[in-house]
């Protein structure tokens, strides 16, 4: 079993910049495929972004490509993402997940552990 905590979140300008971190317990972390999600108010969470095992294959949403940057230190157990460029739609509690199989990436039920979600906030 994989336990996640997400931190790093907060409040910014339109603009600015944040780097959200998931700490994972265990020690095969870098068996897992690991994603972001997000939700936003009133909104079904959606699909950020994924990094595969050793980090050299990641994808993004088309909503935040160019903007955010998944990585992950396997040795730390950790994955971050890096935001820049952040905009008021931003705004969502942002979680973090890791997935046995590398099958539905892209959605919620491709994932078997889930993180509590940290909060951003992007005021224009």
């Amino acid at each position: 079993q994989v336990q996640l905590v997400e931190s790093g979140g907060g409040l910014v300008q339109a603009g600015g910049s944040l780097r959200l971190s998931c700490a994972a317990s265990g020690r095969t972390f870098s068996t897992y495929v690991m994603g972001w999600f997000r939700q936003a108010p009133g909104k079904e969470r959606e699909f950020v972004a994924v990094i595969w095992w050793s980090g050299n294959n990641t994808y993004y949403a088309d909503s935040v490509k160019g903007r955010f940057t998944i990585s992950r230190d396997n040795a730390k157990n950790t994955v971050y993402l890096q935001m820049n460029s952040l905009k008021p739609e931003d705004t969502a509690v942002y979680y973090c997940a890791a997935a046995s199989r590398p099958t539905a990436l892209l959605f919620i039920k491709g994932y078997d552990y889930w993180g509590q979600g940290t909060q951003v906030t992007v005021s224009s």
